[in-house]
């Protein structure tokens, strides 16, 4: 990815199959999507990286990226300028000033892979925890279990992310995926409030609809796509297209009040009564 960004404006760069294939899903789901989660979004995301590593370094000192620059650099963000040579095994930036950032969607669909390569391997029980993805194949085979049960982090405890004892709920799964997009790991502090990692493209500020939006569909790349983009939108248009692709969502909103598909209900635990059994 980085050799790809180096080479923006300059030359298709030669990429493993692996990264065409993650590029090629990428812009697939933005075209199916409201568009919300852009790969091509590099430029103005790395303002926020170098402004939130420098917040968390010298926190006295610490700054928002200026509007300008941030709008400057969403000059440069058109994912149609992000072209794959599938033939070639090329990918070319045509915007010299463009970058990508795989960020939303990497992590899911590596995890994905790996799973792949398992079960191509005869594994037919596991489960994959990648940091807020998890992914299960089959069911436990303690002879009692037939879901694998996985804890989504309570957002609004100070510890979340770092105890099962900060657990929100649970969710009983079978060949599924788990995946969790929030605002309480990754963020920095400017006078006093928090701006987290997961940008808006409307604003270019952070998404603050909600503290964290768990997905649970099968394919892990998926799940993290859509967690993503679910932060992002607005619960009602939110609800509405993780209905017609079939996923189940959690919404936990800043008030601690929260929301969740009627499919989603019926495997959590506390929300639904769901057992592993």
């Amino acid at each position: 990815i980085k050799t790809i960004n180096d080479n923006a404006g300059k030359a298709p760069v030669k990429a493993a199959p692996e990264i065409i294939n993650l590029i090629e899903f990428s812009k697939e789901w933005y075209a199916r999507s409201p568009g919300v989660v852009n790969i091509a979004l590099g430029a103005p995301l790395s303002l926020w990286h170098d402004y939130r590593n420098k917040g968390i370094q010298d926190p006295a000192n610490a700054q928002l990226p200026p509007m300008d620059a941030l709008k400057k650099a969403q000059e440069h963000t058109d994912i149609s300028k992000v072209i794959v040579d599938k033939a070639l095994g090329t990918v070319y930036l045509a915007d010299s000033a463009m970058s990508l950032d795989v960020g939303a969607v990497a992590k899911g669909y590596a995890t994905e892979v790996v799973a792949g390569e398992l079960k191509a391997q005869g594994w037919q029980s596991f489960i994959i925890n990648s940091g807020g993805n998890v992914r299960t194949v089959g069911k436990p085979l303690d002879g009692v279990r037939s879901k694998w049960g996985v804890g989504i982090s309570d957002p609004n405890n100070p510890n979340a992310g770092d105890s099962s004892e900060v657990v929100l709920d649970t969710a009983f799964v079978a060949d599924a995926s788990v995946v969790t997009s929030g605002d309480y790991q990754r963020f920095y502090s400017v006078g006093g409030k928090n701006y987290n990692h997961i940008i808006d493209p409307a604003t270019l500020m952070p998404a603050i609809n909600f503290r964290s939006v768990s997905i649970v569909i099968q394919d892990s790349g998926i799940a993290d796509y859509l967690s993503t983009t679910l932060f992002i939108l607005p619960y009602q248009q939110g609800l509405e297209y993780i209905k017609s692709v079939g996923a189940e969502a959690l919404w936990v909103f800043p008030d601690g009040s929260m929301k969740a598909t009627d499919g989603m209900k019926r495997i959590l635990k506390k929300m639904g009564g769901a057992t592993s059994k």
